[in-house]
């Protein structure tokens, strides 16, 4: 069933063509991986394995006790070479284990490449109505599986809803609103049958009647290759075409408009009664399932006019950005170029290509000539432009300068730690004001300040 709604954005250059038609392809294995003890949201991970030691492709190698967490895994089969601090493309060091590969890895069985079966049937030895919500829960967590839209949140904890809330809707977010990105956009088109499923294992573990899928307009085509997988494995799911405007994909946003239910401040979607995950995310959870398979590998886009052949490549998570380009032809010679982990809205410049793909890595986008914003800025004239813009009805100017003076106290009592770092702010800004980072630093130095207090 398609349906369609609209609400308020704003109108960046999208640069989708670049990608968009390109299949998903399957990187080369590595030869080395440096996997981060701490790709997620939550408390990071503790080694379980040693220097020296032998492992093999999906063994998990840290974990953690803590309810918000997520383990992870190895993405080859080699020896751990080390475990130790190095460079992430968050920004900071993390520890680190670091697999030598034997060269004897292969693509773990995610049924692909396999006659389909029936999706409403047994599939090695699993069928989703034997299945218990805990055994779900658990299964998911087991496999590492985080959101791979970008926020990293432990998809385990998002399907335990507390005591006494009731969720009654699932959605699937497919809206895919960063420039450049079109892995989701694949993963919808190439796989609606694990999508849909994965769907299905998640309204079961949470107890909702209700699924909805919500896709940005631009992708009708997967919009109807969604409803006719879901004719045969859910077929009260409601496919719904949204107006795309950035960033019709904020969780918030995506609820408002699906629903036309807002999310109080400082309330999660458990408040009212939903579940949001990403339509990867989902694909993820089918994989580990019905085919044993933790979280060693995602879709990855390449983009930008900084890299000469474009691609939406499946990656083991490790390899290096350096070694992902590598794949994509190179970098284009001519010009100065910013490399972004992520989208040009919401990603995060690189100053290093050793560091590694992590489980929430979208996208690689690679920037030149008039596409970098100038480092230069001007002083704020008070316009009000990033006001307009903010989806969550901020003053963005305000608060991004208490972000970058340290001033914590007025930075929260002005609502910074709302902010859902989208970067309309600063993609309006006719001085060319650098927000959003100035907001993150102070939602940092919250932080920090909170831990210090004991808070």
């Amino acid at each position: 069933m398609l349906l369609k709604t609209f609400h308020r954005g704003v109108h960046p250059s999208y640069h989708k063509e670049l990608t968009r038609d390109k299949p998903i392809e399957p990187a080369a294995i590595p030869g080395r991986v440096v996997i981060p003890l701490w790709q997620h949201t939550g408390s990071p991970c503790e080694p379980t394995v040693k220097k020296g030691e032998d492992v093999t492709e999906g063994q998990k190698i840290g974990d953690a006790k803590s309810f918000v967490s997520s383990p992870v895994h190895a993405s080859i089969t080699g020896k751990v070479k080390d475990i130790t601090m190095h460079p992430h493309p968050g920004g900071a060091k993390v520890l680190s284990v670091i697999i030598d590969g034997d060269g004897r890895g292969t693509h773990p069985q995610d049924g692909s490449g396999v006659e389909k079966k029936d999706w409403n049937k047994d599939s090695d030895g699993v069928a989703l109505e034997k299945l218990t919500p805990e055994e779900i829960r658990s299964i998911v967590r087991d496999a590492g599986i985080v959101g791979l839209g970008g926020a990293t949140f432990p998809t385990s904890v998002k399907l335990t809803p507390p005591k006494g809330i009731l969720v009654d809707t699932v959605i699937l977010n497919g809206c895919e609103c960063e420039p450049y990105l079109t892995a989701d956009h694949r993963v919808m088109l190439e796989s609606p049958d694990k999508v849909v499923w994965g769907l299905k294992a998640i309204m079961k573990a949470v107890g909702a009647a209700r699924g909805v899928i919500g896709i940005e307009d631009n992708k009708e085509g997967c919009a109807m290759i969604l409803s006719k997988a879901a004719s045969s494995i859910l077929p009260e799911l409601k496919v719904v075409l949204l107006k795309t405007k950035y960033p019709q994909g904020a969780e918030k946003m995506l609820i408002h408009a699906l629903m036309g239910r807002k999310v109080p401040a400082g309330k999660l979607p458990f408040d009212v009664g939903v579940v949001v995950n990403n339509v990867a995310t989902a694909a993820a959870i089918t994989e580990a399932i019905r085919y044993k398979k933790p979280l060693i590998e995602r879709v990855v886009t390449v983009s930008g006019n900084g890299v000469r052949t474009p691609k939406n490549l499946r990656v083991r998570l490790g390899v290096s950005f350096a070694e992902v380009l590598i794949q994509c032809g190179g970098l284009v010679q001519e010009g100065e170029k910013e490399i972004l982990a992520g989208g040009p809205m919401m990603g995060i410049a690189q100053k290093d290509l050793d560091v590694p793909v992590v489980k929430g890595t979208s996208g690689i986008t690679v920037l030149r000539g008039g596409e970098i914003k100038p480092l230069r800025y001007e002083p704020c004239i008070r316009c009000a432009s990033c006001v307009e813009a903010c989806p969550m009805g901020l003053m963005p100017y305000r608060i991004g300068d208490m972000g970058r003076l340290g001033m914590t106290g007025p930075f929260k009592s002005w609502s910074g730690s709302a902010c859902i770092e989208c970067g309309c702010c600063s993609f309006v800004c006719p001085s060319k004001r650098p927000l959003v980072q100035w907001i993150r630093v102070g939602k940092m130095k919250l932080r920090s300040s909170s831990g210090a207090s004991g808070a």
